[in-house]
């Protein structure tokens, strides 16, 4: 077992500099950002100014506000001595050699014997910033590369010298993956490491297909992002995301340090990004590199002319057709062996991509498992370049490239079966290391058909074994519809009766839940069948307290985005798991509903079990906070900000690396079973504060309304939801029970299906996928 850091120095408070000290903070160090002092009274100016810079970032760098107060500012002349104090020093000051060799032996002077330091460049030698120092300080420093923005991008590339240390390399990569959350990749010393050498190369060679083969910008990010696997931002918006200076400023540096790179050509840069850097069109951060945003029209510049443009159709024949095929796999296969000119680009844009990578083994890896994984956690490529090829076939892609001429890598052998590589150890390309032993692995779980307890077609109980199941979500978006919710019920049965010791409720999905299925609410509104709806609400709210009091152990494992009835289930679970970036919200006032099971209720209750007494003054700062929370359906920028709004309890098991949270709730169940788990007590007795308090939350809208926050709808809707938050009729504050207030939800809910309002932002929602405030 190693130590955890508990305390870090960051020097350095630039945009990497500043998240990266974000991050660990966020992780609970306490963290002393420095810089160099400032020419004025004020030393800590520089420092300070850029800290509140990042402060405003959209989105933000810390989990809460609260968060950034373990960040402790101070400059180099007067706090410098601060480091000796602490167990890991970053280095992430300008990218220049000495600037950076000056700065490591200044540390050495100050830092403890046990001290780890590290260095975030992306383009300077490892080995050459620890030059000079003694053989002591060599082997507690590597370089540990965060990938920009630091609390969202799963990579870390750690990168050890000859003379870091072995354990200091473990502790590095034990740390980074439990507490900061990352995906560890080992790289080596070479220019630019793993990640941002491959995919440098992507983006070139997809500005080559710009200047050089016809292609326009729409139709290269057409073919570089989700239609392959890819991010949204594709390859041009991800060049003008990352800054079109910043781009060059790579390319420029790489170049001449990889003499020996057979396809080094690729990294010159080209006539046409060389004059948008010149002219200041860097991209996001200028307002317009490759696109500009005009008005409500995105443009894109026209390679030869240099005027920004309206884009232009698409020629790439029925590619609509590809788009539609749900798995990724049959969609690669499709667009290779399309015959038109999509498939034209995407063959010689893959096969070049591929056969790049294969030759940079061992060069910058040892093997295809870290290049993979570094483009996908530091690019968000759902499948890594070998994947890609395992996809598309070993033997097609390796014929392909020999008829092209493509160079392959001497290791890449055929060795007379499909799928297989001949790197020495007769391994399939997709074998990867084998899952972590605090990490459940559904894809392999469900491999087996004998794990599989039962299934409906969009839900399955799954044995987690040693008496512990999984209720999983299948539908799509995770979306609480009537399968999952009436899948939900028989696995409760299957568990009360059979030999279990609890549930985990989780899956393996991006996002926990999207929600009440809305397509089939309309459906049903629209029909005018508003018994079925009426009892599809008490059969909800039944579900989420059979849930809530259920006599064994039941933990919800949850990530991403947890929305409107998925927030309930989650409250309804008596424990939680959740991953830090959890995103969650009773965000029903943006279709025009309110909370319909047993979410309000639940809030009420934590407005009153926050309060110091029973005293309506005291428990009307906490139902205000919940009514505006519900009320501008605000979702939670974090799982730590989910309990100080309310949705998360206190005891939730908060986990930084989101691959852990079903291997944790199922322990979570396994402590609860030992320790003699007993259901909540029911609560019969809620302190709900009537008219008065009614009036207060109603005043209160009434100024957001005149002050043009809020719609006159969203003014009604929160009338409706003040209603039931205080109590319905009541006229003075008074003790109630759940189902007194279960039944307000039902009451109130039941006729807003019916507002020709409501239905408007529904249809709206199911179309745009975007709220409508009307």
């Amino acid at each position: 077992m190693y130590r955890p850091f508990r305390t870090a120095a960051v020097l350095g408070a630039g945009v990497m500099g500043s998240q990266i000290a974000a991050h660990l903070a966020n992780a609970g160090l306490t963290v002393h950002l420095l810089d160099i002092p400032a020419n004025s009274a004020n030393k800590n100016e520089l420092v300070e100014t850029a800290f509140k810079k990042a402060l405003k970032q959209s989105p933000p760098i810390f989990f809460t506000e609260k968060t950034a107060r373990r960040v402790i500012l101070g400059n180099f002349d007067e706090h410098f001595q601060r480091i000796a104090d602490v167990d890991w020093v970053i280095e992430a000051v300008v990218e220049n050699l000495r600037i950076k060799q000056q700065l490591m032996a200044r540390v050495e002077s100050v830092i403890r014997d046990h001290a780890v330091v590290s260095t975030n460049t992306s383009g300077l030698p490892i080995h050459l910033i620890a030059q000079g120092r003694s053989e002591s300080f060599r082997k507690r420093f590597l370089g540990t590369h965060f990938f920009n923005p630091p609390r969202y991008l799963k990579l870390l590339e750690v990168i050890p010298t000859t003379d870091t240390a072995t354990e200091i390399i473990k502790r590095m990569q034990w740390f980074a993956r439990l507490h900061l959350g990352k995906g560890v990749v080992v790289a080596k010393d070479t220019p630019n490491f793993i990640a941002n050498r491959i995919g440098t190369y992507a983006i070139m060679l997809g500005l080559r297909a710009l200047t050089e083969h016809g292609y326009t910008i729409e139709e290269i990010d057409t073919l570089t992002g989700t239609l392959v696997g890819r991010p949204k931002s594709a390859t041009f918006r991800t060049a003008d995301l990352v800054g079109l200076d910043t781009l060059m400023y790579v390319a420029e540096n790489i170049y001449p340090a990889i003499p020996h790179d057979e396809s080094r050509e690729i990294f010159h840069v080209p006539p046409l990004l060389r004059k948008l850097v010149e002219t200041g069109s860097l991209g996001a951060k200028t307002g317009q590199g490759f696109y500009k945003k005009q008005g409500k029209e995105i443009l894109s510049i026209n390679p030869v002319t240099l005027v920004y443009e309206p884009a232009k159709p698409l020629h790439l024949g029925d590619i609509e057709a590809i788009e539609k095929i749900p798995d990724l796999g049959d969609r690669l296969r499709a667009l290779y062996q399309d015959k038109g000119r999509a498939g034209t680009f995407f063959r010689e844009f893959i096969l070049n991509l591929l056969g790049y990578s294969a030759r940079r083994i061992p060069e910058i890896a040892d093997s295809p498992i870290e290049i993979d994984q570094a483009m996908r956690w530091g690019f968000g490529w759902e499948l890594g370049p070998f994947e890609i090829w395992d996809a598309l076939g070993f033997e097609t892609v390796l014929a392909d490239m020999k008829a092209v001429d493509i160079p392959v890598a001497e290791w890449v052998k055929k060795d007379g079966e499909m799928g297989r590589w001949g790197d020495g150890r007769n391994e399939s390309i997709l074998m990867s290391p084998s899952t972590p032993l605090d990490e459940i692995n559904l894809a392999t779980l469900k491999a087996d058909p004998k794990n599989t307890l039962w299934q409906n077609p969009e839900a399955a109980l799954l044995d987690l074994g040693d008496g512990v199941a999984l209720y999983e979500f299948r539908s799509k978006g995770n979306t609480l519809s009537l399968k999952v919710v009436d899948g939900l019920a028989e696995a409760l049965d299957i568990l009360e009766t059979g030999d279990f010791r609890g549930l985990v409720i989780g899956n393996s999905g991006a996002n926990f839940s999207a929600g009440a299925n809305l397509a089939e609410m309309a459906m049903l509104a629209q029909s005018g069948n508003i018994q079925a709806i009426a009892n599809l609400i008490v059969k909800f709210q039944s579900l989420m307290q059979r849930i809530h009091y259920f006599p064994k152990p039941i933990v919800a494992a949850i990530n991403g985005r947890v929305l409107g009835g998925g927030c309930e289930l989650v409250m309804a679970c008596p424990q939680v798991v959740a991953a830090a970036e959890t995103y969650i919200g009773l965000v029903e006032l943006g279709v025009g509903l309110i909370p319909g099971a047993g979410g309000l209720m639940r809030m009420v209750t934590w407005a009153a079990d926050r309060a110091a007494t029973e005293s309506p003054h005291h428990i009307q700062p906490f139902l205000q906070k919940a009514f505006e929370t519900i009320g501008m359906a605000k979702v939670a920028n974090s799982a730590y900000e989910a309990q100080e709004f309310g949705y998360l309890a206190p005891t939730t098991k908060i986990v930084m690396n989101s691959d852990r949270r079903l291997y944790v709730a199922k322990e979570e169940v396994l402590r609860l079973e030992r320790e003699g788990y007993a259901p909540p007590p029911e609560r019969n007795a809620i302190m709900v504060l009537g008219r008065p308090a009614r009036a207060m939350l109603e005043h209160a809208a009434y100024i957001m309304y005149q002050g043009g926050y809020i719609s006159e709808y969203d003014r009604f809707l929160a009338s409706r939801l003040a209603y039931v938050m205080t109590g319905g009729e009541l006229t003075v504050p008074s003790l109630v029970d759940e189902n007194y207030l279960l039944q307000l939800e039902r009451e109130t809910f039941l006729p807003l299906l019916s507002q020709p309002k409501t239905q408007e932002r529904i249809a709206h929602m199911l179309k745009t996928k975007k709220p409508l405030r009307n």
